[in-house]
């Protein structure tokens, strides 16, 4: 009677199947042995067999499974790894404001657990092992999920197979500066300048291979601008050199490189992004002076480890979507220079086939390899 709504509930679960089939099975064995015994000897007092009681406690284990799994989602804590140091970082950060709230629409406690280690694969794969009933889950960037598959000759899981996809919650916004000292304040300005002064410009980056230092390759290749890549170990000696003059140009997110900003030591003259950023409307787009510019892609998101029920997947995703546009969520995430997003499954899915497709000519442009 109930193997139709477990079926329905959870259609790639074949549990439901198992337990009613092994239960019709456990009858017929049972029945029988009481008819031997009865055919047999009817007055002394009927004990199963060895074989039979084994069968009876390994039908009551699945059964047990079974009806744990058809409980209501949540009826216990959900955890949410960052495969990423915790402090001040953008990801481990967003994941922590959104925890509270996304913990109150679900009615369960939401656990944040940071486990770190190989740029972030560790706790991916650790995920992607998981069982997939929705109380673990991943919320990482395109560099477990994108840009791993290019640079590394050993991901221990498929991104696309191995893994649910929930919601892209917000995408950092990107910009490009200049050092204050040059006479550049726009886009078509500096496109000018370096067509002037070729292979005199450098631009600096937060690593080979990174967002960035694509993204700088890309401008440089659609633009057709002879620039010079300068990769760093992360962003604030970048901006720290950008401001002195000793870089002319920095790509970065806006969250780090503000405060330059502010100090008047770097300009920022255009957004790394397809649209314009709701939190700086007037400050235009790299694509709206260089046509068919696209930089690789920028998010935070949440998956679960693949096959994860249906209705499961629906519920995390509306609650978290919820979560995320409430207005006090909203207003920290553009001051942090993030652009909430909110995402269906599908939608996200798409969007991660087309970081592939994107991230993948970048890499051939720059001629990576992985390591």
């Amino acid at each position: 009677h109930v193997l139709p709504l477990f079926e329905r509930h959870y259609p790639d679960d074949p549990r439901p199947r198992q337990a009613v089939e092994a239960a019709r099975a456990f009858v017929v064995r049972a029945q029988l042995e009481v008819d031997a015994f009865y055919a047999r000897d009817q007055r002394g007092f009927l004990e199963p067999s060895h074989e039979l009681a084994a069968e009876s406690a390994a039908l009551i284990k699945l059964l047990n499974e079974t009806l744990v799994q058809a409980q209501a989602f949540p009826s216990k804590p959900v955890h949410v790894v960052v495969p990423f140091p915790g402090g001040p970082s953008g990801v481990d950060l967003t994941a922590r404001l959104i925890a509270p709230k996304l913990s109150e629409s679900l009615g369960q406690p939401v656990v944040m657990e940071n486990r770190s280690g190989a740029n972030g694969m560790i706790g991916s794969d650790a995920v992607a092992r998981s069982a997939p009933d929705g109380y673990t889950l991943l919320f990482t960037t395109p560099s477990t999920h994108i840009t791993a598959v290019f640079l590394s000759r050993s991901v221990p899981y498929d991104p696309q197979r191995d893994f649910t996809p929930i919601t892209a919650v917000v995408e950092p916004v990107s910009a490009l500066y200049v050092n204050s000292a040059l006479p550049i304040t726009n886009m078509r300005e500096l496109l000018d300048y370096a067509k002037r002064n070729p292979g005199k410009l450098s631009y600096a980056s937060s690593g080979i291979g990174s967002v960035f230092h694509l993204a700088g390759e890309s401008l440089r290749q659609q633009a057709g601008i002879d620039i010079l890549h300068v990769p760093y170990k992360g962003t604030q000696q970048a901006l720290t050199d950008t401001a002195a003059g000793t870089i002319q140009i920095m790509l970065s997110a806006l969250s780090g490189a503000v405060p330059f900003a502010r100090s008047g030591k770097v300009r920022l003259i255009a957004l790394i992004e397809g649209k314009r950023f709701s939190g700086m409307p007037d400050v235009p787009t790299i694509g709206e002076t260089v046509p068919g510019y696209e930089r690789p892609p920028s998010w935070f998101g949440y998956f679960g480890p693949a096959k994860m029920p249906k209705d499961v997947v629906a519920r995390l995703n509306g609650d978290i979507v919820k979560a995320i546009n409430l207005p006090e969520l909203k207003a920290k995430f553009t001051e942090g220079g993030l652009e909430t997003i909110g995402n269906t499954p599908e939608q996200f899915a798409e969007q991660i086939r087309r970081g592939f497709d994107i991230y993948g000519r970048a890499v051939k442009l720059v001629g990576l390899k992985p390591e």
